[in-house]
Order: C-alpha cells, then sequence, then structure tokens
C-alpha cells in the first residue's frame, strides 16, 4: 500500500497545473496518467491570455514563451459573402493580447518539468486507475495497473478526478451529468497549405466558414491549417460511407482550396471524430473526492475555452485546498468552495456556448444561415466594433479570472 496526500487523476492541462501548484504548496501529491507521453493530436490547444497571465505569475511565462506558437489576434467567421468578426484580443488589459496556439504536449510538458522540480511531487505515466478505494462511504485512494500490468492501490486523504469528459472517476464515484443536447459533432483535419496559397486566412487569426449547409472553422499553425469540420450529431457513420473525395470537394468549396491541397487527405483515417458532449455534474463533490475541469463540465468546443477552464479550476482548487490538504482537514465544506467559486464562470460560458448553437451552427448545419439575414448578436459585433473587444475579454479572460496563489509564486 503506498500513500499521498494528493492523488489527480489523470495528467492533463487540470491535473498538471494541480500538481504543479499542490507541490509548491508543500502538499504531497501524486498525478496518475493512464498514457505513457503526452503525444496526442486534435486536444486543446489554444492557451488564452488567463493562462498567459497566470504562467508570467508562476516564473513559467519565459520558457512558455519560447514554445513552438502561433499568436491569434482576432476570431473571424465568413458567412457566404459577409464577414463578422465575433472577437478582438488586441484590446485587452496586460501585455498578452492574443490567444497562444502551442501543441498541448508541449504545455503539459512545460508544466510536468515545473513540478518535476518540487520534491513532494510525483508524475506516473502508464498508470491507469481501475477502481476507487473507499471506506464508510468516504473515497480514500485509489486502485491502479501500470503499463506492464503490475496493480497496485494508492491511499490519498484526496483524490482529485482530471480525466477528462469521459471521466472513469465520476462514473466509479456515482457522479452523474446532466448533458446538453448539441447539435454537431466534429471532423478535425491537417491541411498542409502551401505557403504561397491566396486566401483570407492569415497569422493572428482563426477563420470560420459557413454556407450551403457547411460550418468549419480553421486555424493557420505555421506548417498546416488545423481545421475542425461540423457534421450533424450521430452522422459520422453515413458521411463516411462516401468517397474520401467527397470530403475532399466540399471542404475545398468552403475554403477555396484547389485539388492540390485538399488532396492532402489521403483517406478518412486522417479524419478524427470528436464526438461533442457538453454537460456540468450538479454536485462536483462526494466525501474524499472532487471533479474538475471537463470531470466536472464538459464543454463544447466552441470558442476553445475547455483548456483554460480547466486550469481555472486547478488554480482555484489548489488555493483552496492547499491548507486544509496541509493540516490533514480537508473536507466536504472544503470540496464544495472549490464548486461555488467556479461554478458561475462554467454555466456562464456553457450558456453562451448553447447560444452559438441555436442561433450559428444549427441553422449552419440546416443551411438556413444567410449573410443577408444575420443573428441579432452576429448584427450587433458588425454594428458596434467595440463589443468585439468585449467578447475578447470574455473568451479570453472571463468572469473570475484566477491568479496564482503566494505561495506557488517564485
Amino acid at each position: 500500500m503506498e500513500r499521498t496526500t494528493c492523488c489527480v487523476v489523470g495528467g492533463g492541462p487540470a491535473g498538471m497545473m494541480l500538481g504543479l501548484l499542490l507541490a509548491r504548496a508543500g502538499v504531497q501529491v501524486t498525478v496518475l496518467e493512464k498514457h505513457r507521453d503526452f503525444l496526442r493530436d486534435f486536444r486543446g490547444d489554444t492557451v488564452h491570455p488567463s493562462t498567459l497571465r497566470l504562467l508570467d505569475e508562476l516564473g513559467l511565462g519565459e520558457e512558455f514563451g519560447a514554445l513552438p506558437a502561433r499568436r491569434l489576434e482576432e476570431m473571424r467567421m465568413e458567412i457566404g459573402g459577409t464577414t463578422v468578426v465575433m472577437a478582438d484580443f488586441r484590446r485587452l488589459p496586460g501585455r498578452h493580447k492574443y490567444l497562444a496556439m502551442v501543441p498541448q504536449w508541449d504545455f503539459l510538458s512545460l508544466l510536468a518539468d515545473a513540478a518535476a522540480k518540487e520534491p513532494s511531487f510525483t508524475l506516473r505515466m502508464g498508470t491507469a486507475v481501475t477502481g476507487l478505494r473507499t471506506e464508510a462511504g468516504r473515497v480514500t485512494g485509489v486502485r491502479h495497473v501500470d503499463a506492464d500490468g503490475r496493480t497496485g492501490e494508492l491511499a490519498a486523504d484526496l483524490t482529485v478526478a482530471c480525466d477528462g469528459r469521459d471521466s472513469l472517476v465520476r462514473s466509479l464515484a456515482g457522479l452523474r451529468p446532466r448533458w446538453f443536447q448539441v447539435p454537431m459533432d466534429v471532423w478535425n483535419v491537417r491541411v498542409p497549405v502551401p505557403r504561397d496559397a491566396a486566401g483570407d486566412i492569415k497569422d493572428g487569426r482563426v477563420f470560420a466558414r459557413f454556407g450551403g449547409g457547411q460550418a468549419a472553422v480553421t486555424m493557420d499553425r505555421g506548417g498546416y491549417y488545423q481545421t475542425s469540420y461540423l457534421i450533424p450529431k450521430g452522422r459520422d457513420r453515413a458521411l463516411r460511407a462516401h468517397d474520401i473525395q467527397w470530403f475532399r470537394d466540399r471542404i475545398g468549396a468552403l475554403f477555396g482550396w484547389d485539388r492540390e491541397v485538399t488532396g492532402a487527405i489521403g483517406s478518412w483515417d486522417e479524419v478524427k471524430l470528436l464526438e461533442v458532449t457538453m454537460g456540468r455534474l450538479p454536485r462536483w463533490y462526494r466525501p474524499g473526492l472532487l471533479c474538475i475541469g471537463d470531470a466536472a463540465h464538459t464543454m463544447s468546443p466552441v470558442g476553445g475555452v475547455g483548456v483554460n477552464l480547466a486550469v481555472q479550476d486547478a488554480v482555484a482548487a489548489a488555493r483552496i485546498l492547499a491548507g486544509p490538504l496541509r493540516r490533514g482537514t480537508v473536507g466536504v465544506p472544503d470540496l464544495a468552495r472549490v464548486q461555488r467559486r467556479r461554478g458561475l464562470p462554467v454555466s456562464l460560458v456553457q450558456g453562451a456556448q448553447r447560444g452559438e448553437h441555436a442561433a450559428v451552427l444549427l441553422p449552419a448545419l440546416e443551411g438556413t444561415l444567410d449573410g443577408d439575414r444575420l443573428p441579432v448578436p452576429l448584427r450587433l459585433l458588425r454594428r458596434w466594433p467595440a463589443l468585439r473587444t468585449v467578447t475578447g475579454y470574455l473568451g479570453g479572460i472571463g468572469v473570475r479570472a484566477e491568479h496564482a496563489p503566494g505561495f506557488a509564486r517564485p
């Protein structure tokens, strides 16, 4: 039987940030990550100004700035022949007036390296949780298996589920989310557009296109365009019955890419499905267990806010729980404080995402979204440019943005 003070399940953005912060507070923390490395495609790669500011406060801003990144200063969409700037980050307060597009594995490696310098931190890669330890209704740790098939148990004063939208720990704990209806799933694909290609996509922008019953968002990643193509919910298998040329033709027509460009999509194997879900737990905790990030609130991909909300959850959890964990007194009231702190930002963002689903994405997929008859919010953004800074602030910094606790600063 091994023991730690806090067992963090999942080495994604929430788990790695929480592990780093608690370790800097002197809490013995063990992060269990089921994969052997952080290398996975089409994960959330947008790091927002609130997170960039946090990295500065943690003394990691310079190291983060050395990572390969693209800076995105605007979010735009084109509906038919009409262009709408959805968000402008260039007038935000502070020095980070952009979203940084950084491969998630680089971001996680940065956090892992910083945490490894703390004597109370342990990261165990290739270790999957298989069950929960309980005693008198309280979660007291986890059971796990490593990549070589060896099983074990880890006792902990607190277990934190950071294992994502399909959280096993959440399910094992008997916590059930309230799910919201979503109109779409997403195909993710890389398109290596030539550097001299003409078009509207430029460095510093995220560009969405809507037309002819199609909807997609593409981001300039330097060597390629990372493109998310929306399909009606549950239609993946039926649409893949088409030859891959059908998809090449459709995405090419939407973005104005020729066959030389779209021909780089070799087969359906290169088109990865994201089954979109969206929901949140009515209660994020039970005795001895807390859920944060996607384990507590699964976000729509709209706005790319999931990573940043997860990081904000981790900061709030570390600030609230570090003291009780050091004293050995962490209890349900402490866990409830974390949910009270983070519940409002999550509900506001999910409300905005549901509004965008209804006003823009569903009509786009149904072919009824028209550039000449824009939804009211989009007409307002076109008429009053100052509103684009407001939406940039809400998306880039948000409500109740967290700052690094004093114990975690250099």
